[in-house]
């Protein structure tokens, strides 16, 4: 089985494909799709949308998993992330995968053991999960926590 893990963003949106192969898990890829801040709302969701599904047609997941919204205090970043989230998973909507998602601290405890680790903890139980896995940043990273979150949830 394939899982595709993302965190959705705006401005960068990461991905993360990991293979379950009953209680192992190993990495397959991993990358980030960065939006221009000078585009406009419509293309920079349209970058999101097109970038997921070429990820998808590339690797083609048997399922694809993301973290639940949170309310930011800012309605104005609640507002983006949720367009972003929503072009994101459009897009997987678009090849029938089914989306699960997970609460932020439950991802934190599937990975790292406890709900309010930080990022750099996930980071550096990612290198143990995964080893020799080539992580393309901070966005891709908990993507790929949220794919091995998914794998462990069932």
């Amino acid at each position: 089985m394939l899982i595709l893990g993302l965190d959705p963003s705006l401005s960068c949106t990461g991905w993360g494909v990991i293979r379950v192969e009953g209680s192992r898990l190993s990495h397959v890829a991993n990358g980030q799709i960065a939006t221009s801040p000078k585009a406009a709302m419509p293309q920079r969701l349209a970058t999101l949308q097109r970038g997921i599904a070429e990820v998808i047609a590339a690797h083609r997941p048997t399922r694809a998993a993301a973290e639940e919204v949170f309310a930011n205090k800012n309605p104005q970043s609640t507002l983006k992330l949720a367009q972003a989230r929503g072009a994101v998973l459009a897009a997987c909507g678009a090849e029938g995968l089914e989306v699960r998602e997970h609460a932020a601290r439950l991802v934190k405890k599937a990975v790292v053991g406890t709900g309010g680790a930080d990022k750099t903890q996930v980071q550096a139980m990612l290198k143990v999960l995964l080893p020799g896995a080539q992580v393309a940043g901070a966005d891709a990273a908990d993507a790929l926590a949220v794919a091995i979150a998914d794998a462990n949830l069932g």
